[in-house]
């Protein structure tokens, strides 16, 4: 350690005596120069002023750039130059893109709308922005078909719209329409007597957000025939009416579907004993079923019109109706099944 401590003692004393002999001839040259200098101003000076103007501006440019691309200073203020002016830019009511939305006051009653060329339930509806069924529901539509000119109701919101009965509360009424109270509260144009019970007043209309009327089946007349004491059928089948076969007995439609646009009469395949004729407003629409007495029964459907009654003795090729198109059906046509025991049969299998 001693060793060390003289050898950095040396080391000091040696860089102190030669920084001190460096000072002295620098101070010695420069005083030769400005000596030089001031002797040879007048022949000199012009020069290097000019010179040095020369290398100055030189430097200036091939040397800024590159300082200008890698200062940090620089290249930091542009940065947050940069977020600033975003920052700007996107809190800018006026220039900046919030001002390209447009607000779009919200409905608060019922419109009406006049059909235009081309519409349909589906295009007004998404115009609307509402539901097809809340424009059928509010129109009382049963099918999909509107006309040029036809002035829709358009409600506000996707549901129903109800006119408040006496008695009537939101909890029965949402209950009614398969919905939420609370959104009946919470749609901000219903009105209430009291805002804190929620009562209502008779008569006035209601908007039931996200409501739907589910169609009730229609009551279908149920007739009990006694089967007449000896009416009993030949088992060999005649042919109900006449056009052209449109569907033919598969596994998910046995039965024979015949189509004549000129809406024939329909006869009775055997003779038997009629167990009901009536009308609904689905399935077979208005149709007959024929008991034969022999383990047998025919249906005939979606007539437009019937010509027989429940309990009724018909023979083999009486008329009991006319070809139509009611209940889910698409085209005037008949739909002719043979049954037995409750199983459906391939009708073509006993049609003579």
């Amino acid at each position: 350690m001693q060793d060390l401590r003289d050898f950095l003692l040396f080391f000091k004393g040696y860089l102190t005596s030669r920084l001190i002999d460096s000072g002295r001839k620098f101070e010695a040259s420069k005083d030769i120069v400005v000596a030089f200098l001031l002797a040879k101003r007048g022949k000199y000076s012009s020069h290097f002023l000019n010179g040095s103007f020369f290398i100055l501006i030189t430097a200036a440019l091939v040397g800024g750039p590159t300082l200008a691309e890698n200062n940090p200073f620089i290249s930091s203020l542009q940065t947050n130059n940069s977020v600033y002016q975003a920052g700007i830019v996107s809190y800018n009511p006026y220039e900046s893109s919030l001002s390209t939305v447009i607000s779009v006051k919200p409905r608060d009653k019922i419109e009406n709308y006049s059909v235009e060329g081309g519409d349909t339930l589906e295009t007004i509806a998404k115009k609307f922005d509402i539901s097809v069924d809340t424009i059928k529901w509010a129109n009382d539509l049963e099918s999909d078909t509107i006309k040029l000119g036809q002035v829709l109701k358009i409600p506000p919101v996707t549901g129903v719209v109800h006119k408040v009965a006496s008695g009537e509360n939101v909890y029965t009424i949402a209950k009614k329409y398969r919905t939420d109270a609370q959104k009946i509260v919470n749609f901000p144009f219903n009105d209430f007597a009291d805002l804190d019970t929620f009562s209502l007043i008779a008569g006035q209309i209601l908007y039931v957000p996200d409501g739907t009327i589910e169609e009730e089946a229609p009551a279908v007349s149920q007739f009990v025939a006694k089967i007449q004491a000896g009416v009993k059928g030949s088992s060999n089948f005649i042919w109900p009416t006449s056009g052209g076969i449109t569907q033919y007995p598969v596994w998910y439609h046995m039965a024979v579907d015949i189509a004549n646009a000129a809406a024939p009469a329909i006869l009775v395949s055997d003779t038997g004993t009629v167990v009901f004729a009536g009308c609904i407003q689905y399935g077979y629409g208005c149709h007959i079923i024929v008991d034969h007495g022999n383990g047998y029964e025919t249906l005939y459907g979606h007539m437009s019109s019937l010509a027989v009654t429940p309990g009724q003795v018909v023979t083999q090729g009486q008329q009991i109706g006319v070809m139509g198109s009611t209940g889910r059906s698409t085209g005037t046509h008949l739909h002719f099944e043979v049954r037995s025991g409750g199983t459906l049969l391939n009708p073509l299998n006993f049609l003579k």
